[in-house]
């Protein structure tokens, strides 16, 4: 029992990129630190960004942007009230979700509308309890909605 214990807090160390340095640690030191991205995305100036969700026991998408020569750029949590602020209902497109946020821990399809429902466990800043925020994906592709709730998996009963 000790053991795994041990083992669980070594992985929960090395889940939040604590030792990687941006400009000198490689992608390859990137996955090693944190495992396989669960998505790789292009982004602007030839980045690819590596998104690292850590649901459904974190509270946190880690984002690992690495430049075209393999660096690390920068390791940014991206589930914070100001991302989420960025994006616009009727504006936002689902790839910009996506390319911000990165992949959503549980994704749904609702049945009556068409609309895909995307949800993101996050932490306000001075709350104990976590949140989701939920979006709507309308069937085009665009933002329709955006919520925040209770994390229905941890409310107090």
């Amino acid at each position: 029992m000790r053991g795994l214990l041990l083992l669980l807090l070594a992985v929960g160390c090395a889940s939040d990129g604590r030792g990687l340095v941006p400009g000198q640690s490689t992608a390859a030191e990137v996955e090693a630190a944190m495992g396989p991205a669960a998505d790789k995305r292009p982004a602007a100036g030839g980045e690819t960004v590596y998104y690292y969700p850590r649901h459904p026991f974190g509270y946190a998408t880690y984002a690992a942007r690495i430049a075209p020569d393999g660096k690390l750029i920068a390791l940014e949590q991206r589930l914070t009230p100001e991302n989420m602020d960025k994006l616009k209902p009727g504006v936002t497109r689902a790839e910009e979700v996506l390319d911000l946020l990165g992949p959503p821990y549980r994704p749904m399809k609702q049945a009556a509308s068409g609309d895909e429902i995307w949800t993101y466990p996050f932490l306000i800043p001075g709350f104990t309890l976590g949140h989701w925020f939920v979006v709507h994906i309308s069937p085009d592709g665009l933002l329709r909605e955006k919520n925040t709730i209770s994390d229905p998996t941890r409310a107090r009963r």
